[in-house]
């Protein structure tokens, strides 16, 4: 197998590899810590498997293996026991109306420019031209515009706050068939109106209150002070981000399971694994989303993860991480048809992986290497990444 991988090339450079790309239609759909760029497994997909294959992912994360799995016209199982990640995979994967969608996004838009009008005493004209329908009422009996939520009071200001609430309301009574799409929109609104710092968007260290030196952008910055611009701007966004992606998206079967892939039953026998497991110690994968677990009011089960960042990389820690990745391949195992490829790209840089593949029952059959140098935000360094091929022994 080692002349499958003779003249693939994977160091890309910025020229080579621009952002647009690397963020085309729903790979760009949220923020998201920690993803390989979908360049990688349409390589891959393609080299070892063919249209019609089941392809899995156990840690699915943002859902990049599952969105070119469909591409290349294959079959696709994600799993993840993160709840927000596979509601923005849901969203990434879904099939849909686009006139309704599209609909259903500007519908929840105008009555929210409703309500706040209704709010506010002094009425925004440029609010009341973009209202676009006539029946944008709705009941506000209970409605609140504050919470007693100590982490959206810390790190939003008030009328950011009465904005996303404001939001959140809508979609909720709404009645929506894209309710999950208008969370996603709601989600990344919040995250870009925290209080953070524009450098520090990732995983900011506390509320910023005053203006403030921006590293960024190289001059002196302000907190944010609103929401309804995001909301605004990433309706739009996640409407065509969408669009584009229907318009190549097939349609092949989809699975997403929320759960612990080192147990959870797949029930299908699939014909292979391309996945890019946790980091050791790098990333803690629910609370990067944070803001979104309490603005839609989730479940966090981090004390499941593998390799979390809280733990460190000590010797304990490494051991812990090797024994999850080993049962999680184990349990995959399973539903693996014979000669099936298991596809890992991972950062092993304590070495790790030898161990984790001889003990999981498969066989390397065959690594490259790559050099990452694109990283932004807290992941700036450049560092090697690698691709292992194995296979069921």
């Amino acid at each position: 197998m080692a002349n499958l991988l003779q003249d693939v090339y994977l160091n890309w450079t910025e020229k080579e590899l621009p952002q647009k790309e690397r963020t085309k239609h729903v790979h760009g759909l949220h923020p998201y810590l920690g993803k390989f760029v979908p360049q990688i497994p349409e390589i891959f997909l393609k080299l070892y498997f063919k249209p019609g294959d089941t392809i899995l992912d156990p840690f699915m994360g943002s859902g990049t293996t599952l969105v070119e799995s469909n591409i290349a016209d294959m079959n696709a199982i994600g799993i993840d026991i993160s709840l927000f990640n596979c509601i923005m995979v849901s969203v990434k994967m879904g099939k849909y109306n686009i006139i309704r969608l599209k609909y259903e996004i500007n519908d929840a838009l105008t009555k929210l420019y409703n309500i706040l009008n209704k709010e506010d005493s002094k009425k925004d004209v440029k609010i009341k031209q973009e209202c676009l329908f006539n029946d944008c009422d709705i009941n506000t009996d209970d409605l609140t515009l504050h919470t007693d939520n100590e982490y959206i009071n810390k790190w939003y200001k008030e009328r950011s706050i009465k904005e996303l609430l404001a939001y959140k309301y809508i979609i909720k009574n709404g009645n929506y068939e894209y309710l999950d799409v208008l969370k996603i929109i709601l989600s990344k609104a919040a995250r870009s109106a925290r209080l953070v710092a524009h450098n520090e968007l990732d995983w900011p260290n506390k509320p910023v209150r005053e203006p403030y030196y921006c590293s960024k952008h190289k001059r002196t910055c302000y907190p944010t002070s609103e929401a309804l611009k995001f909301i605004r701007r990433y309706s739009t966004e996640t409407f065509n981000r969408i669009k584009d992606f229907s318009k190549i998206r097939k349609d092949r079967e989809v699975n997403i399971l929320h759960g612990d892939s080192r147990n959870i039953n797949i029930d299908k026998t699939i014909d292979g694994v391309f996945t890019s497991p946790p980091y050791l110690g790098l990333i803690d994968y629910h609370l990067q989303h944070e803001y979104a677990y309490h603005f839609l009011e989730l479940e966090m089960h981090k004390e499941k993860e593998i390799g979390p960042m809280e733990k460190g990389q000590s010797i304990k820690a490494r051991e812990d991480y090797k024994q999850g990745i080993i049962e999680v391949l184990k349990n995959t195992n399973k539903y693996l048809k014979p000669g099936g490829r298991i596809i890992i790209v991972v950062n092993d840089n304590k070495n790790l992986y030898p161990d984790i593949i001889k003990d999981s029952g498969l066989i390397e059959e065959d690594r490259v290497s790559r050099e990452v140098n694109r990283r932004t935000g807290r992941r700036s360094t450049e560092f090697t990444e690698d691709i292992i091929i194995c296979k069921k022994a």
